[in-house]
């Protein structure tokens, strides 16, 4: 790609395939640049009338033929967009063709021939951002679009692209401006020894904007698993049924069943959608003391991917839970019952051989427990309720959520820099070292949204798209 300040930038014509790669009942061809519609009229020739640029209507279709080398490759639609108002903020044109593939390439090269290059990846998208039709963070909304295989992870990045994130951040940086804003006038003043805002609202505002600052970092957590899917283990001793609720679950024969103690000793994950919500189930090897190599080497991938998890659901013999059981499990699992980044569910199997209710059960109020026969495939909508439920709940009250690692970093560095300047301030640190701190920050939240960033950040953003969006 081109450097991004080249003055030659704007004014190619770019083309690429828009729509999936493969065959299909229709492609469609993309261009864009100042000389998009003369490329495209060159070849494409209107049924029943002569098309030029002071004719031609913007935002219509046109029904004709593409002609390459004086021969007919297609009957098309053309649609025409005038700029600004295109998604690339300049004039662009769209060729609807037939979806084969030799079709897609030759109409391709067709307009190559004609003056267009081809596009690089993600560039209608960069040019859409460099022509003020999106910041940085919408852009990046949506190549998680195009990718959300859920409707949490699409209401997310439907969130962000209309610019919802976009809103905080100027409103965070808002709040910096003004606070450096009376610091530099100190500045300015400072033989005068002037005072343009009392050190108590300073910090008070200070304190505000560090606090928002911690909100959107931590949201990060729940974001970025609502985005990839909500890890759950399932743990528990060996032959309790945590490879029978697994498929109970996914409603297929994913992992063996056996009576074998020991039969799964490697972790095994797949992803069911619920409610709305994509879960990573992760079933895992037995915890228990072993001499076997190969098992003590799964148990202990067991204990990574509980340390990974968001949700842990421990699965036991609900027919041989007695009382001393129950209490050991209390105390085995202190840490993780009461981690609140954790959600810890006692999943209480084999109901279907309880004889009678056990008197122990009691013991188990600590926890919170669901009872099921993985078996006979019973209660596990209630498990699902319950898995669902912590969603909502975690998420419940936050309008944005962070979920590019991207942004998570330049939040960390961002609150680094106003710890610095509150730490200045209780330090009675001059005004003109506090304001380097205050303008560190302004630079991190103003590359969230690309008002300061770099050729280097932009190619590895728009790099990760891919071709004809």
């Amino acid at each position: 790609m081109k450097s991004l300040q080249s003055t030659g930038y704007n004014s190619d014509t770019i083309v690429a395939i828009a729509s999936p790669p493969g065959m299909g009942a229709i492609a469609i061809v993309r261009i864009s640049g100042k000389s998009s519609l003369e490329t495209a009229l060159k070849c494409f020739k209107p049924k029943g009338s002569i098309l030029t640029r002071e004719n031609i209507q913007s935002h219509h279709l046109y029904f004709g033929e593409i002609v390459g080398k004086e021969k007919v490759l297609d009957e098309v639609l053309l649609s025409y967009f005038k700029a600004p108002h295109s998604y690339t903020g300049e004039d662009a044109v769209e060729i609807s063709c037939h979806g084969s593939e030799y079709i897609q390439r030759r109409l391709v090269q067709t307009l190559l021939d004609n003056g267009a290059r081809l596009a690089g990846p993600g560039e209608f998208t960069l040019r859409a951002f460099l022509n003020g039709k999106m910041d940085l963070t919408q852009a990046e909304a949506v190549a998680d679009l195009i990718a959300s295989e859920s409707e949490a992870a699409h209401r997310m990045a439907i969130r962000q692209m209309r610019g919802g994130f976009s809103k905080k951040m100027a409103n965070l940086r808002a709040k910096l401006v003004n606070f450096a804003s009376l610091l530099e006038l100190e500045l300015d003043f400072s033989e005068e020894e002037v005072e343009f805002a009392n050190r108590e609202q300073l910090s008070h505002l200070l304190e505000e904007i560090k606090q928002e600052i911690i909100r959107l970092k931590e949201s990060f957590k729940m974001g970025n698993v609502l985005k990839k899917g909500i890890p759950v283990a399932i743990i528990g001793k060996p032959n309790v049924g945590k490879s029978t609720l697994l498929n109970a679950i996914l409603n297929e024969e994913k992992a063996i069943v056996s009576e074998i103690p020991g039969t799964t000793r490697d972790a095994i994950e797949d992803t069911i959608a619920l409610d709305g919500y994509t879960f990573r189930f992760i079933d895992t090897a037995g915890l228990r003391e072993s001499v076997d190599v190969i098992e003590n080497m799964g148990i202990e991938r067991t204990r990574d991917k509980i340390e990974q998890a968001k949700v842990i659901l421990y699965v036991c013999d609900i027919s041989h839970l007695n009382k001393e059981k129950a209490a050991a499990l209390l105390e085995e699992f202190t840490s993780y019952i009461h981690n609140k980044n954790k959600h810890f569910i006692l999943v209480a199997n084999k109901i279907d051989k309880l004889k009678e209710v056990p008197g122990h059960l009691k013991e188990l109020l600590e926890l919170e427990t669901v009872f099921v026969s993985a078996k006979r495939k019973e209660n596990i909508h209630l498990l699902a309720e319950t898995l669902v439920n912590h969603v909502k709940n975690d998420s419940a009250g936050d309008d944005i959520l962070v979920n590019n690692s991207r942004h998570y970093e330049a939040l960390v560095r961002a609150l680094e820099s106003v710890n610095t300047v509150q730490a200045g301030f209780e330090r009675n640190v001059p005004t003109d070292l506090i304001a380097i701190d205050v303008r560190q920050a302004l630079y991190f939240i103003g590359s969230i949204t690309g008002e300061v960033t770099s050729d280097e950040i932009l190619g590895n953003i728009f790099g990760k798209f891919c071709i004809g969006k």
